[in-house]
This record gives C-alpha cells, sequence and structure tokens, in this order.
C-alpha cells in the first residue's frame, strides 16, 4: 500500500502506483479537504458570483446560476464534458491519472468534500477504474474531457474495468458496497480542471523511458564488443572537460560494462582503426545528453505531479468566513508537461536512432569485420538483414513522431480559452515511441550478441557475459535462417523488463 502525502509524492511511489499497487492518502491531509469545504459553503452563502461556483464555465462564465441549481450545474459540466473519443485508455495509466487527482485534492484548494475525495480513494484501493477514451483534451484548461469520464464514474455515469471485465459506472460501485456521488458546489469543475491525464501519461512514458535507456546502455556496449570497438572514447578525463553530467554518468557506466573483456583485451594494441564510428565512439555524448533531458523532464513532471492545477483556487480565511477567497488563474495549463513530454520524445527518438546505426553497422562486414549479416553462411542465408530494415522503419516513425507537440495550439471554448498546450497528445504519443525504440533496442540486443559469439571463445566482461547468458536462455544463436519474430518477441520482453541492466549489474543513478 503506497501512503499518498500530497505535495511530497515520490517518483518511486508514483511509479508503484501505475505498477497497481494500491494507494491511501496520509490522514493528514482530512483536516485540509474539511476546511476546504467549509470554505466552498461559506463563499455560495455570501451569494457573490464566483467562477465554476455559481457561474457557467468558459465563455459562460458570465452566466449566474440560481442556488438550487448549483447541483444540477455540476452533473451537468461532468455529463457535456465527457466527449472523448478513440480507444479506452490503458487501465496503469488512468489508475495513476486517478491517484494524482487524489493528491491534488487532498491539498486544500479545491473545495471538494471529504465524501468526495474518500469515493476517489476507495475506488483506486478497490481497483476500479473508470473507462476513459484516450483523445479529447487539448492540455487547457485542463485535461477536461479525460477527467470527465473519470468524474462520470464517479456519479454512476459511464464504464467502470474491475479486474478486467468492463461494467456499468453504477453496478461496479454498488458491487463495491460505494454510492454515487452526488456532486457538491464546484465538485464537478474541481475534478474536472487539471493536468492529471496529460503528466499521468508523461510520467508512464517515463518509467518505460528508464528501463530504455539503461538496455540501451547494455545493447551499446555489446555492440561494441561485437565490432572489437575501443574503450578508449570512454575515458573520464574526456568527459570531465565537456562537465556534462550525464555524459559523465553514461562513460563511467560503458567502462564498468566492459571492464576485464577478454575481447577488448585481445585488440588493444593491434587495432588498425584509428577511430571507431560515430554509434560507438559517440555513446556518452549522445546517451549522455539523452539522460539530462529525461531527468530535466523527471523534476518537471514531479513538480506537476504534486502540485495543484484546478480552477478557481479556494484560499481559506477565518472561521467565520471572514478572507475566504476563490481566485481564477491558469495553473490548469499544462504547458510544463507539453514541455517534458517533447523532450522526452526526443530524447527516446535518439536513444532509437543511435541503436539502429550500431545494427546497421553491425551487419556491414566493411566496417563491423564480421560475416555480413551476422550469418555463418550470407548469401544462402539471410541473417539479420531484414531485422535492420525493422529497426530503420520504426526509427523513422519515432522521427516524425518527435514533432513537439507543444509549438500547436487550436484557440477553443469560442476564443476564451485561445491558447492551449496540447500535452495530453504530446503524453500519448509517447508510449508508442517507446515501444518502438524498445523494439529496436531489442533487435540489436540479438545482433550485438550474435556478433560477440564469433568471437569465440573469447568473452566479455562478466557483466556483459551475464546480460548475454539472460538472452540466450530464451533465444538460441541464429545458425541457419528461422522463423525471426519470435526471437524478437523474447528480446522486447526482456527490454520491457529490465532484465539486461539487472543482470548486467549496471549502476546508474536515477532519474529523480
Amino acid at each position: 500500500m503506497i501512503t499518498l502525502v500530497p505535495g511530497e509524492v515520490t517518483f518511486d511511489q508514483w511509479r508503484a502506483v501505475h505498477a497497481g499497487a494500491p494507494a491511501r492518502l496520509h490522514p493528514a491531509s482530512a483536516p485540509l479537504v474539511a476546511a476546504s469545504a467549509a470554505a466552498v459553503e461559506r463563499i455560495v452563502a455570501r451569494g457573490e458570483p464566483v467562477y465554476g461556483i455559481n457561474t457557467g464555465f468558459g465563455k459562460l462564465a458570465s452566466v449566474r446560476i440560481a442556488d438550487d441549481e448549483l447541483a444540477l450545474l455540476q452533473r451537468n459540466i461532468v455529463l457535456s464534458h465527457a466527449a472523448g473519443t478513440g480507444d479506452p485508455s490503458p487501465v496503469p495509466v488512468i489508475r495513476l491519472m486517478m491517484a494524482l487527482k487524489l493528491a491534488s485534492l487532498a491539498q486544500g484548494a479545491s473545495g471538494v468534500r471529504p465524501a468526495t475525495v474518500a469515493l476517489l480513494e476507495a475506488m483506486l484501493v478497490q481497483g476500479l477504474t473508470p473507462v476513459v477514451p484516450c483523445q479529447g483534451s487539448v492540455g487547457a484548461s485542463g485535461d477536461l474531457a479525460p477527467l470527465a469520464h473519470m468524474t462520470a464514474a464517479m456519479i454512476g455515469v459511464g464504464d467502470i474495468w474491475v479486474e478486467g471485465v468492463r461494467l456499468p459506472a453504477a453496478d461496479a460501485l454498488t458491487t463495491a458496497g460505494l454510492a454515487p456521488l452526488t456532486l457538491g458546489p464546484k465538485e464537478g469543475l474541481a475534478l474536472l480542471n487539471g493536468t492529471q491525464f496529460s503528466t499521468a501519461n508523461a510520467l508512464a512514458a517515463l518509467f518505460g523511458a528508464q528501463r530504455l535507456f539503461q538496455s540501451a546502455l547494455v545493447t551499446g556496449a555489446l555492440s561494441t564488443e561485437a565490432a572489437k570497438g575501443s574503450d578508449t572514447p570512454f575515458d573520464p578525463r574526456i568527459h570531465a572537460l565537456r562537465r556534462h553530467k550525464g555524459q559523465i554518468e553514461v562513460a563511467a557506466a560503458l567502462r564498468a560494462l566492459m571492464a576485464g573483456s577478454a575481447i577488448r583485451a585481445s585488440h588493444t594494441e593491434d587495432d588498425p582503426r584509428v577511430q571507431d564510428p560515430y554509434c560507438l565512439r559517440c555513446q556518452p555524448q549522445v546517451m549522455g545528453a539523452a539522460l539530462d533531458v529525461l531527468r530535466q523532464a523527471c523534476t518537471t513532471l514531479l513538480t506537476e505531479a504534486n502540485g495543484v492545477s484546478d480552477n478557481p483556487l479556494i484560499f481559506v480565511g477565518s472561521e467565520d468566513g471572514g478572507d475566504d477567497t476563490a481566485l481564477s488563474g491558469g495553473n490548469f495549463h499544462a504547458e510544463p508537461v507539453a514541455f517534458a513530454a517533447d523532450m522526452i520524445a526526443l530524447a527516446v527518438c535518439e536513444i532509437g536512432s543511435i541503436a539502429e546505426r550500431r545494427i546497421a553497422m553491425l551487419v556491414d562486414p566493411a566496417l563491423s569485420g564480421l560475416p555480413a549479416f551476422l550469418t555463418p553462411k550470407p548469401g544462402l542465408n539471410s541473417g539479420f538483414m531484414i531485422p535492420q530494415v525493422t529497426a530503420a522503419a520504426l526509427v523513422s516513425e519515432n522521427k516524425q513522431m518527435a514533432y513537439p507537440a507543444s509549438v500547436d495550439s487550436i484557440p477553443t471554448s469560442a476564443n476564451q480559452e485561445d491558447h492551449v498546450s496540447m500535452a495530453a497528445h504530446g503524453a500519448r504519443r509517447l508510449a508508442a515511441m517507446v515501444a518502438n525504440a524498445e523494439a529496436v533496442v531489442a533487435i540489436e540486443l540479438l545482433a550485438a550478441v550474435q556478433g560477440c559469439e564469433f568471437h569465440a571463445p573469447l568473452a566479455s566482461s562478466a557483466a556483459l557475459e551475464a546480460a548475454r547468458a539472460v538472452l540466450r536462455a530464451q533465444v538460441p544463436a541464429l545458425g541457419d535462417d528461422r522463423h525471426f519474430h519470435p526471437d524478437m518477441q523474447a528480446a522486447e520482453r526482456l527490454i520491457r523488463a529490465g532484465a539486461l541492466a539487472e543482470a548486467a549489474g549496471l549502476a546508474l543513478p536515477g532519474l529523480a
């Protein structure tokens, strides 16, 4: 069970929630929620027009709503805004979105009642995940459509996933012993406003990008060994002069991965090549830059995940109602998330791009010194010819998807919301990019291990031999051509699981 302390949730805790761990709020947040709800009651009693509490929304903010219609107002905004489209979002992403929303509401700035927070928490604990279409948000004013689908499920409308079964929301709540929510003043807007859908998608991609990055360091080292590349470019003196933290750390990791290699020792003195191709030699510079960018994205997303992106925000005054204030602002604008998502896209794209170049180098005998296409009988067999083509296709797809989403904006709500972030799409497209890059790195793993084995009886380092053994436990060496797809699937599973880095004992500081 993960205990969420609003404003202080760690990267690893968000990752655990995404992986399926149940989550609860720290009880210390309860007084803040109660005080905020009481402040909304006092604001309503004053009778003054306050956006989102007793007015219409967006372009209709000037329309005053009568007190006896405030509950209907909140229900209407949920139902009207539940206008998403596309396939259902992955359950882990929506669980993470729910936890992000829960931690935001619990900071006592949104004006929701304790019962509302309790229902969202209970759904998260009991594994009730609203069905949320993946498309329909422009990332301001908040992720309205996705969060509306979440909220609709809370009031008994729409569908909910329960242990992989899609059920009507009202039935799922009843079976779990939960009552559908009747929304109070501001609660519909509080639940809809926010960047939690965009942030959840971006964080989910970051979790995958971290595993991808670590795997690509191992496969990059294996490719260097297969091509009998030099470890001189990883000398710490080179990287200390440039001063980039990620570059220094990547070089150190590559040195550690190759330490004690008999393959490397076999050509230390008589290597005819003065310099290796960039795909080998410049790994610290490229992968180090990717690491720095991923870390910056992580910093941004952790800040966003622990912040409040509602509007208007409720600031509690004294117990007699003095100075209770609802302030309208723009914390729902997901520009920070959009920038972070674009940064992740660039890093993921480049990780796959340089890995594909190493595959291309390995299958070319003029560059690698290995048999053509890494097959003992080229001509009769095609070996790794087409897997390299597949890698090229995937890298090309990622290059197209890496175009920044944050530079686009289409005005909405009759030009009231005239600049938007497109963070939701920018974050959502990352899952496909990470999957593409995982497949590329999996192909490199197969090719690099095959290449290293042409140097037998020479072995690589203990770390890289351990990584090779993980692959060979599932995929035998390629002799004559065989159905290649199952080999690729097995290698992809290892990449997604982070099995290579674990086997190699890769010691690299995390993103957070």
